[in-house]
């Protein structure tokens, strides 16, 4: 993987925010919320009058060699079946995009069908699908580092279409897998407590996938690093993830190098922005945690990185909808501080 250059933000802005955002005609402080968001994407932007302009959505698909264990209860050609949805405009992540004016892009990183002649759907596969990783690396080193540089070129095409606000989402049977994975390794969490029902295992499928895991998870120890407690991150991203994950953690990397604000959803998102944590730090400062969501352990991921989400709607759908319904509390963010009078235009008297 090339190297990225992500800088913690710049604060020295900060004071001039602050005194704008606690000048406009309101008391001090009431808008709670929506004032934390237009001073981090002032902060983002380094500028006082920001803006969200062409918010760009990227639709990631991909399968996971670990689906044939038998850890979910939907089948692996439900995601290029709903791949396919998209292009139609049927999906939640097509509705919300619309109502939201978000530029929706669907790319196929990695799925298990020929999506190459689908109109709608960008042709970014890296394979037909990871291998096992209760057998095997998920992706070689080379399948890794094109799919970060896939997640870059992505980005790089939004922002020269003046994008300001990057969400991103997913589509991939399984992927919940990883994701538990991810959150155990990174959190210090014992994987029992981070494996949920994903699409809506019962309670025997849960345990399986709990067994299944477990046994993946010993083997990498063992074979990849020989019982020691040091984690390698790259390593541990390549050898569980899949293309659709590693493309998304290239996509937020990138959109922190380059000024982005960067909406994170849900449970598999949040795993994906825990693991371009672990890997630059700084890129946080870009990031928005947007909800919580009806997983079982997201809060707890949440809580690894201290993000507070700003819904808790009991969403667990993916795609990046999560994400997508928290947009108009930003774009709100942003018009307080663009739109709204100080107490010396408005002459009103400052009352507090």
């Amino acid at each position: 993987m090339k190297p990225f250059d992500i800088h913690p933000i710049d604060r020295s802005l900060q004071a001039a925010l602050q005194q704008k955002i606690d000048h406009l005609n309101k008391p001090k402080g009431s808008l709670g919320r929506l004032e934390e968001l237009a001073m981090q994407i002032g902060l983002i932007q380094h500028s006082l009058t920001p803006s969200l302009n062409h918010p760009c959505h990227l639709l990631l698909g991909g399968d996971h060699g670990i689906e044939r264990e038998g850890v979910s209860v939907s089948p692996r050609e439900v995601t290029w079946q709903q791949m396919i949805n998209f292009t139609h405009g049927g999906g939640g992540v097509n509705m919300f995009c619309r109502q939201h004016g978000f530029d929706l892009r669907i790319v196929d990183v990695g799925v298990d069908h020929d999506l190459s002649g689908i109109d709608g759907i960008i042709d970014r596969k890296i394979a037909r699908g990871t291998r096992n990783f209760l057998h095997e690396p998920a992706m070689t080193d080379q399948q890794f580092d094109r799919a970060i540089q896939i997640g870059v070129e992505l980005v790089d095409d939004c922002i020269a279409q003046g994008c300001q606000v990057l969400g991103i989402g997913e589509m991939g049977i399984a992927n919940t897998s990883p994701s538990s994975i991810w959150m155990s390794v990174f959190g210090g969490i014992q994987l029992d407590e981070c494996i949920g029902a994903g699409a809506g295992l019962d309670t025997p499928g849960i345990a399986h996938k709990r067994r299944v895991l477990a046994q993946a998870l010993e083997h990498y120890r063992q074979t990849r690093s020989g019982g020691a407690a040091r984690v390698d991150a790259e390593d541990v991203i390549r050898y569980f993830g899949g293309f659709e994950m590693v493309a998304a953690i290239g996509a937020m990397l990138r959109g922190a190098e380059r000024g982005l604000v960067v909406l994170v959803d849900g449970f598999i998102m949040t795993a994906c922005a825990i693991a371009a944590i672990r890997l630059y730090p700084a890129v946080q400062d870009y990031m928005v945690f947007t909800h919580c969501g009806d997983e079982s352990g997201h809060r707890r991921m949440l809580d690894i990185v201290g993000a507070r989400p700003l819904l808790n709607l009991g969403l667990r759908l993916g795609e990046g909808t999560g994400a997508l319904c928290a947009f108009p509390l930003l774009d709100s963010a942003v018009r307080m501080v663009r739109e709204m009078n100080n107490f010396d235009t408005a002459q009103i008297t400052k009352y507090f």
